[in-house]
């Protein structure tokens, strides 16, 4: 197993544990005040649960993106995720500064970390 491939595995993972928290913040987990800066304690309001949806569709794309990128599936579309793996990266990036600068000392220490390792495995995978 070559290096993308790991790092599109763990990618994969720790996005699958992120889609998983937006399911239950859309679905009215009181985790309010582990996301969004913890300006919302306790379950969402009905739009931000719309929002967490909306999250967890670009969290899908993007796991698809890097899937792709690291031929783990649909290579069909390497054409594509060569450039979108660029997109992926940046947004990963403008999400672990948010995540290590917010406000929730909850939020930046359960989600700092783990957005830096993704930005770090989707870069690895942007490389190869």
């Amino acid at each position: 197993m070559n290096s993308s491939m790991l790092a599109a595995y763990i990618f994969t993972l720790l996005t699958s544990v992120v889609v998983l928290f937006q399911l239950a913040l859309a679905l009215g987990a009181p985790w309010g005040e582990w996301a969004m800066g913890g300006k919302f304690p306790g379950k969402y309001p009905p739009q931000l649960r719309i929002a967490a949806l909306v999250q967890m569709g670009l969290l899908i794309f993007c796991g698809a993106v890097v899937i792709s990128r690291a031929g783990l599936a649909w290579v069909e579309y390497a054409h594509v995720s060569r450039y979108a793996i660029w997109f992926v990266v940046v947004l990963f990036i403008i999400s672990a500064i948010l995540n290590n600068i917010t406000p929730s000392k909850k939020e930046r220490m359960l989600w700092g970390p783990v957005t830096i390792v993704l930005v770090i495995c989707s870069f690895v995978v942007a490389l190869d």
